[in-house]
């Protein structure tokens, strides 16, 4: 009995030392552990920093430099000379020309033909002067040349930016506005290039400084407004673009059995709705409704929509968004919802009443249906290269969202040729390329024939390539007015860009 206690004792001890040196195991074990962990998690947020580092140097240090908050960018200027802003093909848009006594001054050889576009470098800057402005204040020239130029104490000369902004499409676009007010931008459909950019009024960039004061205190003067990005108007009949978009989301498959018939006018509650002239276009399928214009018929659409489901496809297609884009830009804004009445819907349908949209937003809108839904990222820079023609950075084009489904953006192509093969934009037939589009008339007061005059579309129909905006306020009919301008810049365009190419 005693052997068999001691026996016990014995165990016990050894059980004791035994679960002491598991113990000591675990806890070192789980000490390793831990500072494992700690340097995988510290290893983590050290590559983190690196990485942060490496994309704001990469991205965004010429934005936080190039801010009018940073004293850097006077540092830079006081060094270098202001670099040039050329187009893709050479044509110099802007450049920093000695006066003769060590002095330089901005010299912009178009004057008023690119003034939105390219802007200004004087109290402060706007446009692409202000976009690239980083860009331009530094210079990457080879390191030998700089220097000498420190030996000879002279200044360096800042980059050149090259744009995609071209001279002939530009040119076209300035004289088809004349002495009109309005806005006018053309696009690269696959790769969302500005080509042309024309705002009116406008302003001679070289009197910026003589003028400025006059401009900023004229309370009427809008000069300086570029309406192609901060403009914002009724659409007009363009907006059927946004309610053929709701109708096929909503219906998708009952699209091709929507029919209206038009008397020329459609009433609801005490109100009454008018077709153009008071046209009676009969009984209509949404093809015809769309080329035709009617008025009435979409009014009917309007009143049939989900309002709530049709306020979300509105959001999803960039109402009350920031847009893409390097431009200072409005937002565009409609007012229909749950709460909404008929005035509203009915107004909202047709393009009018508080519904604002901005020739950029539209075209942007335009660029994703004819690039099969997918809308590419606008950019108006290509390239920037040294003073010696080394490429320092190249742009290239990038995918921003897609807007549309396949399907949805070819059932829209197809309204959208309509509108040239048998409504209201049929001037562009006698060009020997197809084009699709849609025109829109949009009153502005009370007299219908100050109507804005609107066009947006693009060509070839079959594959587009560029795409047009246009906006001239208080001209009259899109089809009248805008559609015209429309066929010079496309034939501008296919002149230096054949389709056999």
């Amino acid at each position: 009995m005693k052997m068999k206690n001691f026996r016990e004792i014995l165990e016990k001890i050894f059980s004791i030392f035994a679960f002491k040196k598991l113990n000591d195991e675990t806890e070192h074990f789980r000490k390793k552990s831990a500072y494992v962990v700690t340097g995988f998690i510290f290893t983590g947020l050290f590559i983190g920093l690196i990485a942060n580092l490496v994309v704001f140097l990469e991205k965004e240090s010429y934005d936080v430099i190039g801010s009018e908050f940073n004293g850097r960018q006077d540092i830079l200027e006081q060094r270098n000379i202001r670099g040039a802003i050329v187009t893709r093909e050479g044509d110099i848009l802007a450049q920093s020309v000695e006066k003769g006594d060590g002095e330089y001054e901005r010299v912009y050889p178009y004057s008023q033909m690119f003034a939105h576009a390219v802007g200004f470098a004087d109290h402060g800057q706007m446009g692409i002067e202000n976009i690239a402005n980083m860009r331009l204040i530094q210079s990457n020239n080879s390191i030998s040349e700089r220097v000498n130029n420190d030996i000879e104490q002279r200044k360096n000369t800042g980059d050149t930016v090259v744009t995609t902004l071209n001279t002939r499409l530009q040119e076209v676009s300035f004289k088809s506005l004349g002495a009109y007010k309005g806005a006018i931008i053309v696009t690269e459909v696959e790769t969302g290039a500005v080509l042309a950019m024309v705002s009116k009024p406008d302003f001679d960039p070289n009197e910026i400084a003589t003028n400025w004061e006059k401009y900023i205190n004229d309370e009427e003067s809008s000069v300086l407004v570029n309406r192609v990005t901060q403009g914002l108007y009724p659409p007009g009949s363009t907006f059927k673009i946004l309610d053929s978009i709701g109708l096929y989301r909503q219906n998708t498959e009952g699209i091709t059995d929507y029919t209206y018939h038009c008397t020329g006018k459609l009433y609801y509650g005490q109100r009454k709705i008018t077709c153009y002239h008071g046209t009676s276009h009969g009984t209509v399928d949404l093809p015809k409704a769309f080329a035709k214009s009617c008025n009435s018929a979409f009014a009917n659409i309007g009143l049939n929509l989900d309002s709530v489901t049709f306020a979300e496809d509105l959001k999803s297609l960039l109402f009350h968004s920031v847009l893409p884009g390097p431009f200072v830009h409005s937002q565009s804004s409609v007012e229909i919802g749950e709460n909404s009445d008929e005035t509203v819907i009915v107004q909202t349908s047709i393009g009018q009443g508080t519904t604002l949209m901005t020739p950029y937003h539209l075209n942007l809108i335009t660029c994703a249906i004819a690039n099969d839904g997918v809308l590419m990222e606008p950019m108006i820079i290509s390239s920037v290269k040294n003073t010696e023609g080394k490429t320092i950075k190249e742009y290239e084009s990038k995918t921003y969202d897609r807007l549309l489904t396949g399907a949805e953006a070819s059932y829209m192509k197809d309204l959208m040729i309509g509108v040239v093969t048998e409504g209201t934009a049929k001037r562009l037939l006698e060009a020997e390329y197809t084009s699709a589009g849609k025109t829109g008339s949009a009153e502005s007061g009370t007299n219908p024939e100050d109507s804005h005059a609107w066009f947006t579309g693009f060509a070839p129909a079959e594959d587009p390539k560029v795409a047009v905006t246009i906006i001239i306020e208080n001209a009259g009919t899109g089809g009248d007015y805008a559609v015209p301008v429309a066929k010079r810049l496309f034939d501008a365009y296919f002149s230096q860009y054949p389709l056999n190419e």
